[in-house]
């Protein structure tokens, strides 16, 4: 049955052609993987409370200079609840200990006392049982809450609104002035490389239909990005541009914001509830999920190609004309999980080759330091690259790398074993101290529309009357071009 598109963001369609998978990374798990085809639910995630708790001035600050979106009085609650669940932890221990010793008396005691001993393991096992209903009940509102907490933040990273990013450098040539003729879909149009009317007509405001060279550009651009990561230790995947609403959520996205119009498109009457990918992260990072490696397995890296979907493409205005804001792309993402001293390390790493990719194609652009207010949940520290598109007469985000540290792999249950091992890592003490959780980052390597909007703004030709005649294209694209173009189509 075709999927369609129904109010608000539903698509509605009861069946999804499932895609055949093999193993393409392998780890030395301590757990079984779920049976193939059967309905996996993850455990809980394993939230640090107590760190919640201990460091409270710091947690309610660190929200406040996010601007998180918390219920009020998250803070106090957490306290509250946290102390709530250790006493009623104490006081079911302490019952339970006390039914195993009645269970002992009653094997071991004469029949005139076994009466009396019964009756108290029934009591008991009445007060356990509603001891660990309490329990449980407390623990669903405690995750609650403290799923609402982001993540920390680097000292590093300014504090405040998307102003006060803090440029880290520049690159490519000097850019051109500002100019309405260079406005992207201006030149699409006078190329024929882009039809929005026809994708309003068959989906709506903010579809598109990419054309001749636009079409062959997507497809140069996507290996090229691939082509760099491979080049540099990334391992290639292809991901499901469906995956589950829980999976989403864990990874830091929230499939259904109550304050605001869904960002994400949900699969209706979908069980369990599934929603199209918003970026190719989020079943990136459920590759991992419920996995535990060897600390000589790690880093691992992936670059991933797949489509994101977003719901909400913003008012009306320039930064939604064209392609820059669309409810659908194909992008290039990069994803690495790796110990939990070597994610500031990788960061850079994936912020170079972002640099490495972007100054191939022969743009002005900046990587910017992200300021806390434009952090999103899962993300300790965000930089941000930002292109020159004269057109718009402004800079336009095409990339960005996160770290994450632990925030998703708490969620999804990321975990690596250290050799040597040390004495936490011990199977008798394990219960004691669990395995450390991996760290998980993500980075952009292309975001073909606005890549594309970059390269036609800057890339445009124009006659002695101002009439658009052509385009050049960066030579590091000539290898993955399909065919031998003619015309309009010139390598710089």
């Amino acid at each position: 049955m075709p999927l369609r598109l129904s109010s608000p963001h539903f698509l509605r369609g009861r069946r999804l052609v499932a895609r055949p998978s093999g193993p393409v990374l392998r780890s030395l798990s301590t757990r079984p993987p779920p049976k193939p085809h059967t309905s996996f639910r993850l455990p809980k995630p394993r939230l640090d409370f107590r760190g919640i708790v201990d460091n409270l001035v710091y947690k309610s600050h660190n929200a406040f200079n996010r601007r998180a979106n918390l219920p009020l009085g998250v803070f106090q609650a957490i306290e509250r609840l946290y102390a709530q669940r250790k006493a009623l932890e104490v006081k079911l221990n302490a019952q339970k200990h006390r039914r195993n010793q009645v269970g002992d008396d009653i094997r071991k005691s004469k029949c005139e006392q076994q009466k009396a001993l019964i009756e108290e393991a029934k009591s008991l096992k009445e007060e356990v049982y509603n001891l660990e209903t309490e329990l449980e009940e407390v623990d669903e509102e405690l995750q609650r809450f403290a799923l609402a907490v982001p993540n920390d933040t680097h000292p590093s990273s300014p504090i405040g609104a998307e102003d006060q990013a803090v440029t880290l450098s520049t690159h490519g040539p000097r850019p051109l002035p500002p100019s309405p003729l260079r406005d992207h879909v201006h030149i699409s149009r006078d190329l024929n490389l882009l039809d929005l009317e026809a994708g309003a007509n068959v989906t709506g405001s903010s579809w598109y239909y990419l054309l001749n060279e636009a079409a062959l550009l997507e497809t140069a651009l996507v290996n090229y990005a691939i082509s760099t990561a491979i080049a540099n230790g990334f391992t290639p995947v292809t991901t499901p541009d469906v995956v589950r609403s829980d999976i989403a959520q864990r990874c830091g996205f929230q499939p259904r914001d109550q304050a605001a119009v869904s960002q994400m498109y949900h699969i209706a009457e979908s069980r369990p509830e599934l929603v199209l990918a918003g970026t190719a992260e989020i079943p990136l990072a459920g590759m991992f999920a419920y996995k535990t490696f060897a600390e000589k397995e790690l880093p691992r890296k992936l670059v991933g190609v797949g489509h994101a979907f977003r719901a909400e493409a913003g008012a009306r205005g320039a930064d939604t004309r064209g392609l820059y804001r669309v409810h659908q792309f194909t992008k290039v993402e990069l994803f690495a999980v790796c110990e939990e001293h070597q994610s500031e390390a990788l960061m850079e790493e994936v912020k170079q080759l972002q640099i490495k990719i972007f100054e191939g194609l022969g743009f002005p652009f900046r990587v910017l330091d992200m300021p806390t207010e434009e952090l999103g949940a899962s993300a300790y520290r965000k930089y941000d690259v930002e292109a020159w598109m004269p057109g718009r007469g402004n800079w336009g985000e095409i990339s960005s790398t996160s770290n994450c540290t632990d925030y998703q792999a708490r969620r999804l249950h990321i975990l690596y074993r250290r050799w040597p091992p040390t004495e936490s890592d011990s199977p008798a003490s394990t219960a004691r101290s669990p395995l450390p959780f991996a760290h998980t980052l993500n980075g952009t390597a292309a975001a073909i529309p606005r890549l594309i909007v970059a390269l036609l703004e800057n890339g445009a030709r124009f006659n002695d009357a101002d009439e658009v005649v052509g385009l050049d294209l960066p030579v590091a694209l000539k290898p993955f071009w399909l065919g031998s173009p003619q015309g309009i189509v010139r390598w710089v």
